[in-house]
């Protein structure tokens, strides 16, 4: 890994004199492709820190000017510092990691995340933003809770992550399981779905069993090919080093040395939760996700995913990531959609 260099000034003054109560702070860059980078092409990168915290910003030369509250233009100069160096250490910048570090950023600066600390700084080596990596790409968390997220599957065996669609429960988990195997953590990645319909009847499907299966585990399979490369996720198909099945084919087995996902939890019953939970062997680590709110069971049938979060939620060794509309990354429109149902519900 090459030596992460920090930027030549990191040094800030201040305009004291501005009637408006406003400060004014400049960040200095010792490169200037790496800046071109980090500012986005025409500027785009830099106009998404100044929508998001209130400010007027502008790059002269190799430099940074940020005007505003003093706050606010700290925090910006917190994130282009902590993005621009992440560019030097060879990772792409886009407008979602943009984001993603605002988020933190202020996540930081307001309160404390879910289990009560605050990451003091933006620095993934510092306990911020948390990250995994594969030969492929490297993927930085974009919210606090999936920096928490990333934690918990690094520091437990077994993690529960409920939300809503969009918040990257399943992408991450399968990143994190790429990067395991990468790594020789583990032997094998074992991805399983409960096959149920959501809300339609797909009928009879022709094929073998891993064409009447695919539909059902189509996302696990884009999200494979998103973090590997294409011919390292069809020979471990082919070899029985990457498994994807429905869930009623993990009865009877024992999941050894393996990093074992199982998605839209939501849609097992309670006897299948049980049993697949009980499958977990020695060296294993679980990832069990779904969203509540998304049942597709028949009417009268209980989630087992409910049901697993009531009965263990006091075990030490499990941790529960709970993510909610503000951690969806899919884009802004999602997340009011979400928004909208659940004020529906709540209001039932």
């Amino acid at each position: 890994m090459t030596e992460v260099r920090e930027p030549s000034r990191r040094a800030q003054k201040k305009s004291p004199g501005n009637k408006d109560g406003s400060s004014e702070i400049t960040a200095e860059f010792a490169d200037n492709r790496h800046l071109a980078s980090l500012l986005g092409e025409h500027d785009a990168h830099l106009a998404l820190i100044e929508q998001h915290l209130d400010i007027d910003a502008h790059a002269h030369g190799n430099m940074v000017v940020l005007r505003g509250p003093e706050a606010s233009c700290l925090m910006a100069k917190e994130v282009l510092e902590h993005l621009y160096s992440r560019l030097e250490k060879g990772d792409a910048i886009g407008a979602g990691d943009i984001e993603g570090a605002l988020r933190h950023a202020n996540h930081t600066r307001i309160g404390e995340d879910d289990a009560g600390q605050a990451p003091a700084s933006l620095d993934h080596s510092k306990g911020g933003m948390a990250q995994v990596r594969t030969r492929k790409r490297t993927i930085t968390a974009r919210t606090p809770a999936q920096s928490l997220y990333l934690k918990a599957i690094e520091a437990k065996d077994l993690v529960f992550s409920t939300g809503p669609a969009g918040t990257g429960k399943t992408y991450l988990a399968v990143a994190a399981a790429a990067s395991q195997l990468e790594r020789g953590l583990v032997d094998r990645i074992i991805l399983s779905r409960p096959a149920v319909e959501a809300g339609e009847r797909l009928g009879f499907l022709p094929g073998d069993m891993r064409d009447k299966v695919d539909p059902y585990l189509r996302p696990l399979y884009d999200a494979l090919y998103d973090v590997l490369p294409p011919e390292k996720v069809e020979r471990g198909l082919e070899s029985g080093m990457i498994e994807i099945a429905p869930l009623a084919f993990m009865r009877g087995r024992t999941l050894s040395h393996a990093f074992v996902i199982l998605d839209e939890a939501q849609n097992s019953t309670g006897m299948q939760m049980k049993m697949f939970l009980t499958r977990l062997g020695e060296g294993a680590k679980m990832i069990i996700t779904g969203d509540p709110s998304q049942i597709d069971l028949p009417h009268g049938q209980n989630s087992g995913l409910r049901e697993a979060e009531k009965l263990l939620r006091k075990i030490d060794d499990i941790a529960f990531i709970k993510f909610g509309s503000k951690d969806v990354v899919r884009r802004a429109l999602v997340s009011k959609i979400v928004d909208a149902y659940d004020k529906a519900k709540k209001e039932q």
